[in-house]
């Protein structure tokens, strides 16, 4: 059974206002018009939905049913439409973000992002933290995913908090030269940066023994038992442990992910997907 929805929409309107002349109003229709979509309603039912009197206005007991059923179908349709009405936001984000972030839920993101407005490009570029940042001062990105040890960057908006840690093999064993094998991100790094900088603290002997810029590259060699590396505690795989001040090795600090956007950043694309971002981020996300 094909029902119009603007009949749907009479119905439940007469049912709230108690009356066909007020329902009218609600509707932007007349009076007449309301009764016939009621006539019709009924007739293709099969049987009375409203009892007339001409003093009062009250549902049947099939009615009161169809009136449970009218409201759930609309508040559906209401709900489609909304979700597949067009974007007014079109434009281009350019958004950047280290491989560290990217996980399992900002994937998602992109995707429901995409989906909201679809009228807007997204261009992701994937890259470190001290790269992303230069690139957001060149204004060659509108927003950026950076990692920050010194309480935010000026501006910007904290998302999440991060731990960085030595990890190595379950089972690693320091080579019996004396000298510690790290594994490293390239210089441009905040993970190498922040490590050397506490090693420099130290007595301690080491050498670069594996250089990779991606997340999984460092984590091979961890896991390979080749050397130490500098990994976010999330990061720790089955295989791996953290080291506390094993081998001598110093504390690192804790950081945080900072979103943080460039001065003409000013587009509703931009900030719509910043919000998106920060309320993916929010407490109980």
């Amino acid at each position: 059974m094909d029902i119009d929805p603007a009949l749907l929409r009479a119905f439940v309107a007469v049912s709230e206002f108690g009356g066909f002349t007020r329902a009218a109003r609600r509707l932007n229709l007349t009076q007449p018009a309301v009764s016939h979509q009621i006539r019709r309603l009924e007739e293709q039912i099969g049987r009375p939905l409203i009892r007339r009197t001409t003093r009062s206005l009250t549902l049947t007991e099939d009615g009161e049913d169809f009136l449970i059923h009218a409201r759930q179908i609309l508040a559906g349709l209401d709900a489609l439409a909304q979700r597949f009405r067009p974007s007014p936001v079109t434009g281009v984000v350019r958004f950047g973000t280290p491989e560290a972030f990217m996980g399992e839920r900002l994937p998602m993101l992109l995707s429901q992002f995409s989906r909201a407005f679809p009228s807007v490009r997204l261009d992701v570029h994937v890259s470190t933290y001290l790269d992303l940042s230069a690139m957001i001062a060149a204004e060659d990105l509108d927003l950026a995913v950076v990692l920050s040890t010194a309480g935010g960057e000026n501006g910007g908006t904290a998302l999440r908090q991060a731990e960085f840690a030595w990890v190595a093999a379950e089972g690693f064993v320091p080579p019996s030269c004396g000298s510690l094998p790290l594994a490293f991100h390239p210089p441009n790094c905040i993970n190498r940066l922040v490590g050397v900088e506490a090693l420099e603290r130290t007595d301690i002997e080491w050498h670069i023994a594996f250089t990779s810029p991606s997340e999984q590259g460092l984590r091979a060699a961890v896991r390979s038992g080749l050397a130490v590396a500098v990994l976010m505690r999330s990061d720790v795989e089955p295989g791996m442990r953290v080291l506390d001040r094993e081998f001598g090795l110093p504390p690192l600090p804790s950081a945080d992910f900072v979103l943080i956007e460039s001065r003409g950043a000013a587009a509703p694309a931009a900030h719509a997907f910043g919000r998106m971002l920060v309320e993916m981020e929010g407490p109980g996300s």
